[in-house]
C-alpha cells in the first residue's frame, strides 16, 4: 500500500458484522481492490459483540490494510446500531455501506457513489443512491421474505424503492447523522431521506450466494420484527416539516 492510500479519505466504507470471521479477510480484500487508484478511502468494520475469531481476523487485516480502522461493541447492539456507530466514527464526508457475508459485491459500490458524486455538491446531502440486487442468490424462502418485506415498506411508506433491503447504499455522512436513529433503522433510509426532503435513485448491483458462515436473518425477523418500526416510520413521516429554502448565502 502506498501513503496516498492512507491520505484524507473521501468515502468510508462501513461494513457491520457479526461472527463473520472467514469473511473478514475476503471481503475487505475485494473492498480495497474496488477503490484503489479511484478516491482516498477508508474501510470501518464495526464489530457487534462477535464471540467468534472476527476481532482476531481484523486485527491481523489491519496489518496489511491500512485504511482498515475497527470498532467493537462489548455486547451486541444489532446492525442499525453498528451502522450508526460506524457512520459516527468516518472521517469521510460520503459513506458507504454493504453488508458483511460477502453477498453484496463491493465491485458495484464505485457505480453508486459515481452516481452520488454526478450531483452538484451542494445537493449530495439530499440524496441516497441505493442498490438493487439482480438474480437473488437466496433460498426460496429468504426471496419470498424480502419481496413481501418490501411490498409491504413500499406500499406503506412509498419509500421509492425496490429493494430497500439491500445492504448496499452511498450517502452523505451529514444526511445520516441528520435522521432519527432507532432500531432497524438501516431497513427504512431511503425512507428517511425522502421524510428530511431528499430522493432515492436505486442502481442495479450484483449480488452473490453466500460462500462462508450462516444466515442471521430469516421470514420471522425480515418481516415482523420491523412491523413496529414500520408504524414508528409513518408516524415520523406525517409529523415531517421540510422547509424552502428561500435563500442561502
Amino acid at each position: 500500500m502506498s501513503s496516498s492510500d492512507v491520505s484524507l479519505p473521501l468515502i468510508a466504507v462501513v461494513v457491520p458484522v457479526k461472527n463473520e470471521a472467514d469473511n473478514i479477510l475476503p471481503l475487505i480484500t475485494e473492498i480495497a481492490a474496488a477503490f484503489s487508484g479511484r478516491w482516498p478511502f477508508e474501510i470501518i468494520y464495526v464489530d457487534d459483540g462477535s464471540d467468534d475469531a472476527t476481532p482476531a481476523r481484523l486485527d491481523a487485516a489491519k496489518n496489511d490494510y491500512p485504511q482498515l480502522r475497527v470498532i467493537r461493541h462489548r455486547q451486541s447492539c444489532g446492525q442499525s446500531q453498528a451502522v450508526a456507530s460506524g457512520v459516527k466514527a468516518a472521517r469521510a464526508p460520503y459513506v458507504a455501506t454493504l453488508d458483511g457475508d460477502g453477498q453484496n459485491d463491493p465491485a458495484d459500490v464505485p457505480a453508486l457513489f459515481e452516481r452520488l458524486l454526478a450531483v452538484p455538491e451542494a445537493d449530495r446531502d439530499m440524496l441516497l443512491v441505493a442498490g438493487h440486487r439482480q438474480k437473488r442468490q437466496d433460498t426460496g424462502l429468504r426471496r419470498l421474505s424480502s419481496k413481501v418485506a418490501n411490498g409491504v415498506r413500499a406500499a406503506m411508506l412509498g419509500d421509492a424503492t425496490p429493494d430497500s433491503g439491500c445492504g448496499l447504499k452511498v450517502f452523505s455522512r451529514e444526511a445520516f447523522l441528520d435522521m432519527p436513529r432507532f432500531n432497524h433503522m438501516h431497513r427504512f433510509l431511503p425512507a428517511l431521506m425522502i421524510r428530511r426532503g431528499g430522493k432515492v435513485i436505486s442502481v442495479r448491483v450484483n449480488h452473490r450466494p453466500r460462500e462462508r458462515g450462516q444466515s442471521k436473518y430469516g421470514l420471522w425477523n425480515r418481516l415482523w420484527v420491523g412491523i413496529v418500526d414500520l408504524f414508528g416510520v409513518m408516524w415520523l413521516q406525517r409529523r415531517a416539516s421540510v422547509p424552502v429554502i428561500d435563500r442561502r448565502d
